[in-house]
């Protein structure tokens, strides 16, 4: 398979781990005979500084011309300390994501064996949890209209949904349901707002299409507890652009580290996948940022063409990476002097060499990731 991929590193820690995504898919290119074309530009503070626009028009042009979109991170404490900041890098992500119809954000939760013990909820609670989690990502609060009254003292933030951007994102969900546990919980807050209770209406008339898929609903309250409580309980959920951002980011704690979890964000017509990390500006060039969300990423992007197999070869290697303790000093209380790179090539060495089974860890230390 020919694929052209735009690779947008961003800021922070992103060129990082974004280096390791793309080592790791030029092995599986090589390996299974594929032809993956990458091709860099600029989003977020370096795009800023660069040209003074967070989503330069270069940027999208490339982006809206490649078959998938690698992402790394995106923001910067200069403009998360000033508020009265107009132009934001975030503002370069939520443009790219309207500009390209990224409607649904897939954000698979999973608790690995092997990191039971790093995670702060109790082992007995979150062995075996697999959720993914379908987050609405162009529409809601986050999109809807903006006021600030002329004296500064009173905000609005609008939040607004359509019958149509309901169905889409649903549809996505049941569908996904269908081949995994068959149960979706819808996440709203249907008791408050009306925005919630459209929600409600649709995804309940969307439902009768999938008589196969059991539907729950939580309020969203009810729902960030019930994750740290039980959330085995949960197959798919189903949000809101919000309540998703949110709910999504708590369930980062059931695996131990937010560095563990990717995503995938879909339209009718475009792709893009990332780790669900921020841009992590106090490990910058340090090292430790923990790249395997973004390698993760880069299985959910050869899912999405449906390359099955070497999406799993991929995730056979991270597993094996965390079974080693090759993992970055937040996950690694054997070795604390393994790197972003060192896990990369770990990862790349699994690809081209699959059956081993141990790192020669002097060999890596050195630089050389070579596996006996």
């Amino acid at each position: 398979m020919k694929l052209k991929i735009a690779v947008l590193p961003g800021d922070g820690v992103g060129p990082e781990v974004t280096a390791q995504a793309v080592k790791v898919l030029k092995a599986i290119a090589q390996e299974f005979d594929h032809s993956f074309q990458f091709k860099y530009a600029s989003v977020g503070a370096v795009a800023i500084d660069e040209t003074g626009d967070p989503l330069p028009k270069k940027t999208l042009d490339l982006c809206k011309n490649s078959d998938a979109i690698l992402f790394g991170a995106i923001g910067d404490p200069k403009y998360d300390n000033n508020p009265s900041a107009k132009v934001r890098p975030e503002q370069g992500l939520l443009k790219l994501r309207k500009e390209l119809g990224l409607f649904a954000n897939i954000r698979p939760v999973k608790a690995y064996d092997t990191l039971l013990d790093k995670s702060p909820l109790k082992k007995q609670f979150i062995k075996g949890t697999d959720i993914c989690i379908y987050r609405e990502l162009t529409g809601g609060i986050y999109f809807g209209e903006k006021t600030l009254s002329e004296d500064g003292n009173t905000a609005s933030d609008l939040c607004v949904y359509s019958r149509v951007e309901i169905e889409r994102i649903t549809h996505l969900a049941f569908k996904a349901a269908q081949s995994r546990k068959r149960k979706v919980t819808l996440v709203d807050k249907a008791n408050v707002l009306e925005s919630s209770r459209l929600w409600r209406k649709v995804v309940t008339e969307v439902s009768e299409d999938y008589k196969d898929v059991k539907l729950e609903y939580l309020f969203v309250d009810n729902a960030a507890m019930q994750i740290i409580l039980n959330p085995k309980q949960f197959d798919v959920i189903l949000t809101e652009n919000m309540f998703g951002d949110i709910i999504s980011d708590e369930a980062s704690v059931i695996g131990g580290s937010i560095g563990l979890l990717a995503s995938a964000s879909v339209g009718d017509y475009f792709s893009m996948f990332e780790p669900i990390h921020g841009s992590y500006p106090q490990a910058k060039d340090l090292g430790i940022a923990n790249p395997i969300a973004s390698i993760l990423s880069a299985a959910m992007l050869l899912d999405h063409f449906e390359l099955f197999e070497e999406a799993e070869l991929i995730r056979e290697g991270v597993e094996k990476s965390l079974k080693l303790n090759i993992t970055t000093p937040e996950l690694n209380s054997k070795f604390n002097h393994i790197t972003t790179t060192k896990v990369g090539d770990f990862i790349e060495d699994f690809i081209n060499n699959p059956k081993d089974t141990n790192m020669n860890f002097t060999n890596i230390h050195l630089g050389q990731s070579t596996i006996i």
